[in-house]
């Protein structure tokens, strides 16, 4: 489910980029983001000519479980007892290096401009979204300069113009459940 969220952020990037700058990516029938393709270990490497798309972490967030995880009620009120789904936040990197300086600036701000208008992708304004997620939503990131400083340096790269966006809501569920007894009517046992 990973790749399928950073493939859905690179093609809508992608899109949005050649309809409204008729941009190219440096190999032909790729747009313009591209991902890591470099097997240096010693660095990361960005593509020349590219945005470079890079997960640079993920996190379950924690703050909407439900009452009852271990429990789901189906539409015809029996229950099945399941693992709670854990709702990841990913943390997508959008990193651009042009020979101009101002081509990447450009192209930066081209991919602002798309998730400032959209900031939240569901299946209406995204066809592409995968069935087992509901929706994502963007949040823009800003860090201090110290931590962007540990940021690129953990990268072992030099700075470039980048974006860090908070990509909420990923959601893993496992695909088969066990049934659990229904509960037709509440027993209280008290014991002296």
């Amino acid at each position: 489910m990973i790749s399928e969220l950073l493939v859905l952020l690179r093609n809508t990037v992608n899109e949005h980029l050649t309809a409204s700058a008729g941009w190219r990516g440096p190999v032909p029938d790729q747009g313009p983001v591209a991902f890591l393709d470099s097997e240096a270990a010693d660095g990361l490497e960005l593509k020349l000519g590219a945005v470079t798309l890079l997960l640079v972490n993920l996190e379950e967030d924690h703050t909407l479980r439900p009452a009852d995880p271990f429990r789901v009620t189906l539409p015809d009120g029996t229950t099945q007892r399941v693992q709670p789904a854990i709702q990841m936040n990913a943390y997508v990197l959008f990193a651009a290096r042009f020979k101009e300086y101002e081509q990447g600036l450009r192209c930066i701000s081209l991919i602002l401009q798309l998730f400032q208008g959209r900031r939240v992708l569901d299946h209406e304004n995204t066809p592409a979204l995968s069935g087992r997620i509901e929706r994502l939503t963007l949040e823009l990131l800003t860090l201090p300069l110290s931590e962007l400083n540990q940021l690129w340096g953990v990268l072992r790269s030099a700075y470039q113009p980048s974006l860090l966006y908070k990509v909420r809501m990923v959601v893993f569920q496992e695909e088969g459940a066990s049934g659990a007894p229904q509960i037709t009517e509440p027993v209280l046992r008290i014991h002296p």
